[in-house]
């Protein structure tokens, strides 16, 4: 019960900073405010805020585990990553400034029509709203685990009032409380990173030089697969699809976007995301480099490792509260733990539920002013991610959740295919074809993923995402009729 309170306690002074900040930003709030914060964040607190952000719970837990299974190949899509980035920078950040926009789907309601534009909004709002809620029921879990179960709350109850907190924080400043309490919450999440690090450290009784050494000798430290074209791991696959990963799920995505575009120029919003761009690769580093010393503490205590690499992180937490003599200051380590699994999965719900909010009014209901309509749309689209919640919790089935992963992945094809199509060519899109070209892509997608996996033995990784857009491309050329004037 110690352990409970002493939880408690620490998630309860987090949550009071993020309230503070959230009355300071708050104050004389506008439609303006909640969807671009008054285009007046600095540039470099949206640069450390979108380093927590883009690193869910999900994340947090099972990023270490991956070396499990894939060693440290993850870094080699983190490289990719950077360029990725860089394109979104310099080619995208610059035509949504010039536009103006406060949604970044009105570009293809501009350049395409009326339909393609509600289409690319309806593929964000699935994606985003089934994604965010499964990454969000991580935390739902760990916190019902470590805090909640001991003293008899029922999971419906956790969840709703996790998703009450997030609505408390953000209905008034909207994006504009998000883009500083982002920073807060990026600040614990390393701080609870770090320290469980060093918890790490003391119990093996290894220096900081010598756990480098320990990582960089271990053969989960390997980075690179370059003489194994079949493999997923393989380097261009995974420099190439973290390329097109970042331009999808940062580059035409509103959730990641609207904070950027709420920098007072374009120039401060490149350095912006050219700085957490090239932050990714040490962030994600640390991450894969606690898997390792993870493995070897497992080893130096002759404890079964566990089988799933998503368990690697919580089983260390719980074996080190459970066996005192394992683990210095056990407890502290354990709300650490949540501290960091609590951080890094608001400051990515929270953003997601802003800026389903945001294209719900803009794009769907073509209401940028309507103050009373954006606050109950907030409320419908908190309810709705409970509902989301629930539904993955009465399932409870891991498969499920990784087919509907698997399903946020086709949904953004499109997005990927409606864009490239909108920068690279000149040619006049048939509006009215837009949806079922987006729709046929995934099916199509699909078909292919699986004819492959059966006459080829070949299985598709991230490269997926690439291929979808092609499809959606292709559809989308042969819809039209001839060149824009």
């Amino acid at each position: 019960m110690q352990l409970v309170m002493i939880i408690i306690i620490v998630v309860l002074l987090y949550f009071a900073f993020l309230f503070a900040v959230s009355r300071w930003t708050g104050r004389k709030a506008t439609n303006e405010t909640f969807y671009r914060a008054d285009r007046q964040s600095p540039w470099y607190m949206v640069a450390f805020g979108m380093v927590g952000a883009s690193i869910s719970g999900i994340t947090f837990v099972s990023v270490p585990g991956m070396v499990l299974r894939t060693q440290m190949t993850y870094l080699q899509t983190c490289m990719g990553f950077i360029l990725g980035y860089v394109v979104v920078a310099f080619v995208l950040l610059p035509l949504y400034y010039r536009l103006n926009l406060t949604s970044i789907y009105a570009f293809l309601g501009q350049r395409m029509g009326p339909r393609s534009h509600k289409t690319g909004s309806w593929f964000f709002l699935l994606s985003k709203m089934t994604g965010a809620a499964v990454r969000f029921y991580v935390v739902c879990i760990i916190l019902q685990r470590f805090v909640f179960e001991p003293l008899g709350v029922p999971f419906v109850v956790t969840a709703v009032g996790l998703v009450l907190l997030i609505w408390l924080y953000t209905r008034r400043g909207g994006i504009k409380t998000l883009v500083w309490t982002d920073s807060l919450q990026t600040v614990c999440l390393f701080t609870a990173l770090l320290l469980i690090i060093y918890n790490v450290l003391a119990d093996m009784g290894l220096s900081v030089g010598e756990a480098v050494q320990a990582v960089g000798s271990h053969p989960m430290s390997r980075v690179f697969v370059f003489d194994d074209w079949v493999s997923t791991q393989n380097f261009w696959k995974q420099f190439l699809s973290g390329v097109f990963i970042v331009i999808v799920m940062t580059g035409v995505d509103q959730d990641m976007m609207q904070k950027n575009l709420t920098c007072k120029t374009l120039r401060g919003a490149q350095k912006d995301m050219c700085t957490y761009g090239v932050l990714f690769l040490p962030a994600n580093l640390l991450f894969l480099s606690l898997g390792v010393l993870l493995t070897l503490w497992y080893q130096q205590y002759g404890l079964t490792m566990p089988v799933m690499g998503d368990e690697l992180l919580p089983a260390y937490v719980q074996n080190a509260t459970e066996s005192h003599q394992l683990a210095t200051n056990a407890q502290w380590l354990t709300a650490f733990f949540v501290l960091g699994i609590v951080a890094a999965s608001f400051s990515s719900a929270d953003s997601a539920l802003t800026s389903l909010t945001t294209v719900y009014c803009v794009d769907i209901c073509e209401q940028t002013d309507n103050e009373w309509l954006r606050k109950r749309v907030h409320i419908v689209m908190c309810a709705v991610f409970v509902l989301f919640i629930l539904l993955f919790k009465s399932v409870n089935s891991t498969s499920l959740i990784d087919a509907i992963y698997i399903l946020v992945s086709y949904t953004y094809g499109p997005l990927l295919g409606m864009f490239a199509f909108c920068l690279l060519t000149q040619r006049k899109v048939g509006d009215r074809w837009v949806p079922y070209v987006a729709v046929a892509s995934p099916l199509l997608c699909y078909a292919i993923d699986q004819l492959v996996t059966c006459t080829m033995d070949y299985h598709f990784g991230y490269e997926l995402l690439m291929l979808n857009g092609l499809l959606t491309f292709s559809g989308l050329w042969l819809s039209g009729i001839r060149r824009l004037q």
